[in-house]
């Protein structure tokens, strides 16, 4: 009876540590993003110099004005969680990511080459959108919080309660919309905490994953169904 007990658990924990030991290798090996010095070449470690600070980001309002063009010229233009902006005749305008004079000389552009001869455009911001950025995956709370030029990954991390204990600390993805493309990195936070590595800096608008790690997961399933399986089989 005793051996029965003991092989049945012996077969439940195997396939238990089948389906961990399968799931972990497969999502690292089809993870595109780029990890090391590529990285940091999309999420550098210093973002938010001056003239970043000035640039146009998601949920910022706009003024744009095209001179003796009243139907185009208005002070409430959004631009849009993807970074576009909505222009009467042109159409979507990427917008995050460029200073108001790089926008104003776009629109200047596609209005001259269609429209309107010589356009004289404007563009300012009229009223700055909170930098957030959110934090989802393996951590105790995650959810969306508050950038500033001090954020780093290590301190946004944080604010989200830490990794959790099945999270995979060299799994940590950041994404960020550059140019209107959502682009991303890989980093791993152990080598970042230890000094081996730099802690980038998280603006507004990115988006960290902090991944799943199947051993983990496994030993924390082990520990939590071992109990149950021996409770199974001493009531038989």
């Amino acid at each position: 009876m005793t051996r029965r007990r003991f092989r049945g658990l012996s077969v439940a924990l195997c396939a238990l540590a089948f389906c961990g030991a399968s799931a972990a290798p497969l999502a690292a090996r089809d993870n595109p993003l780029p990890s090391g010095p590529a990285a940091y070449e999309v999420i550098p470690v210093k973002a938010m110099d001056e003239l970043v600070a000035q640039r146009i980001r998601a949920g910022d309002k706009l003024a744009i004005s095209v001179f003796g063009e009243p139907d185009l010229s208005r002070s409430d233009y959004v631009v849009d969680s993807t970074g576009f902006v909505q222009v009467p005749l042109i159409g979507q305008v990427i917008a995050a990511g460029i200073s108001p004079e790089e926008l104003r000389a776009e629109v200047a552009r596609r209005l001259g080459a269609r429209f309107i001869r010589d356009p004289q455009v404007s563009v300012s911001v009229t009223e700055r959108a909170r930098a957030r950025f959110a934090v989802e995956g393996q951590v105790e709370d995650p959810g969306v919080y508050e950038a500033d030029a001090t954020t780093t990954l290590l301190a946004a991390i944080a604010q989200a309660g830490s990794p959790n204990r099945v999270a995979k600390n060299s799994e940590v993805m950041v994404f960020r919309v550059i140019d209107g493309r959502r682009m991303g990195g890989r980093f791993d936070i152990d080598q970042i905490r230890s000094g081996r590595a730099d802690d980038p800096q998280i603006i507004g608008g990115d988006t960290i994953v902090v991944g799943y790690s199947g051993s983990k997961g496994f030993w924390r399933d082990v520990r939590e169904t071992a109990p149950l399986l021996n409770l199974f089989y001493l009531l038989r």
